[in-house]
């Protein structure tokens, strides 16, 4: 049984959005359990992180435990038919510390200080 997902992810990253957007439309056309929630809509406070902390990775919450980085990827994607192999791929030994490796020390490091400079852009304005 799956049991439902939830993924918190920062609309205002256009990396970010374009991906979710296609997860959300392959969830919406298969009736899958899971529901997205955009960091700056509020409730981050049902999440036990800041909207900082929220900002720097990919978070999923799943059977009441909350997962980020990699693990919330393959989460996410064993719980869509279409990448439950992206999830297997990702748990086989070495892979995941590798994956792990480069999404948190190059991917998330990227699309955070972006999202950091949109930020003061945008108080900027």
């Amino acid at each position: 049984m799956t049991h439902e997902i939830q993924v918190l992810y920062n609309a205002r990253c256009p990396v970010c959005r374009a991906e979710i957007a296609h997860y959300a439309g392959y969830v919406d056309a298969h009736g899958l359990p899971v529901i997205f929630q955009d960091l700056n809509a509020g409730g981050l406070e049902h999440w036990g992180i800041s909207a900082d902390q929220a900002a720097r990775r990919l978070h999923v919450r799943q059977n009441d435990r909350v997962l980020s980085g990699v693990d919330a990827f393959a989460a996410l994607w064993a719980a869509l038919p279409r990448y439950r192999w992206a999830a297997r791929i990702v748990a086989l030994p070495g892979l995941r510390q590798v994956a792990s490796l480069i999404y948190e020390r190059v991917l998330a490091p990227r699309l955070y200080a972006r999202h950091l400079a949109r930020e003061a852009k945008r108080a900027a304005s």
